[in-house]
């Protein structure tokens, strides 16, 4: 029996997804297991496996698909002795919010073919919903995305649409931008265009770049952050050298089987200091504020296109080895965009450091629901008074 391939739910919070890439084709044969397409949250990129063999009989859904609910029909599967009516019959019984991707616009259809609505575009305000490859081809040709009609899921604009606007003759209904800039053939990750703007004629010209999901979510959920969240700063100035000179001694005996960072030692630190602070170890609900039993660490890393948070949990009770061998891996897995959702979700503490950039402060956002986040500057020598005197000594500042 055919059998639908669905959007999948990556994790218990995801809602929507883009379709990133497929790694099979209509009428491929795959076994159960075999990965078939990639999938992008607002977090990381992972791997969908097949769940049975069979063959591929439809692909709806297209490469870069952006905003695609959990649970879409993006596929079918046929099993052995399954014919072009199992898959019609399936997808006409289908949810009602799939459409159909036609891969012609001819005016007859084979009389087995589900009779399909050629949608309207789909317009969020002044928007036209489109995939990032047919914005991109439609820059690139000359062509007004916003007059296209869009044949893909929920009336997005796809790459079938661009090519066939560019093999029709120039009408009322195709429209052509020809005062697009020549940076959008030369680089395809960025989207440009000129200004066109009547409000501000004095307006420069420039290039909009476009925004993946992650820096999407990252900027609402910071946006709320810090105007729901009451947000105060304490600031101290810290001397290392203590602490390089135990850093030194930890990784000289170490053989080379592992390599602490101060970074790992913060980890460490705040660890024990939540611990110490149960108070600070917590989240703030309208039911009552929630104590954490365990210091369960998330550790800003910069990846492209964003940032991400994975958690060093039970941080009080694990070595500095350990520590430092576990965020390697994951600071690794974040910038290759394959952490798994159990590796970056549901920390009670967050550390953001940038002194490997130089930055002597800064004040970072609470990352909700915790409670508190702690930024790290760079250690950097400085003179000091000790016991009534000038002295040099290596400080840190740490903003909580």
């Amino acid at each position: 029996m055919a059998e639908k391939i669905l959007m999948p739910a990556l994790s218990p919070t995801m809602t929507e997804g883009t379709l990133a890439k497929w790694h099979v084709s209509e009428g491929d044969t795959v076994e159960a297991g075999q990965v078939i397409a990639e999938i992008e949250t607002d977090k990381a990129t992972m791997e969908v496996e097949a769940v049975d063999e069979g063959t591929i009989g439809k692909i709806l859904v297209q490469d870069g698909t952006e905003n695609v609910a959990v649970n879409t029909l993006i596929a079918v599967l046929l099993e052995d002795g399954d014919s072009d009516s199992d898959m019609d019959s399936l997808m006409a019984g289908g949810d009602a919010t799939v459409t159909e991707t036609p891969v012609q616009t001819n005016s007859q259809a084979p009389s087995s073919a589900p009779v399909v609505e050629t949608p309207k575009p789909l317009h969020k305000g002044d928007r036209v919903f489109a995939s990032p490859l047919a914005r991109r081809l439609a820059e690139q040709a000359g062509l007004d995305i916003n007059t296209l009609t869009g044949t893909g899921p929920y009336g997005r604009v796809v790459k079938a649409d661009v090519e066939q606007a560019q093999s029709a003759p120039v009408s009322a209904g195709v429209g052509v931008n020809t005062n697009v800039s020549t940076a959008s053939a030369q680089n395809t990750g960025v989207a440009s265009v000129a200004p066109v703007s009547t409000d501000n004629p004095f307006e420069p010209d420039y290039e909009l770049q476009s925004i993946n999901t992650m820096r999407k979510v990252i900027a609402r959920r910071l946006t709320e952050s810090k105007q729901t969240i009451p947000h105060f700063y304490v600031n101290m100035d810290i001397e290392l050298d203590a602490l390089l000179a135990l850093r030194k001694q930890i990784n000289d005996a170490s053989d080379g089987s592992y390599k602490i960072s101060v970074n790992d030692l913060v980890i460490k630190a705040a660890a024990l200091a939540l611990k110490r602070v149960p108070e600070a170890n917590a989240s703030w609900t309208d039911d009552g504020i929630k104590l954490y039993k365990s210091a369960d660490i998330a550790v800003a890393v910069a990846i492209d296109g964003g940032l991400i948070t994975p958690v060093v949990r039970a941080s009080e009770t694990k070595g500095l080895a350990t520590i430092s061998n576990e965020m390697k891996e994951l600071a690794g897995l974040a910038r290759d965009g394959k952490l798994m959702p159990e590796q970056f979700q549901g920390g009670t503490f967050s550390l953001s450091n940038l002194g490997m950039f130089g930055v002597d402060s800064f004040n970072a956002i609470v990352n909700p629901p915790q409670a508190c986040i702690l930024a790290v500057g760079a250690g950097k020598q400085k003179p000091v008074v000790k016991d009534g005197a000038l002295a040099v000594a290596t400080v840190m500042s740490a903003t909580l």
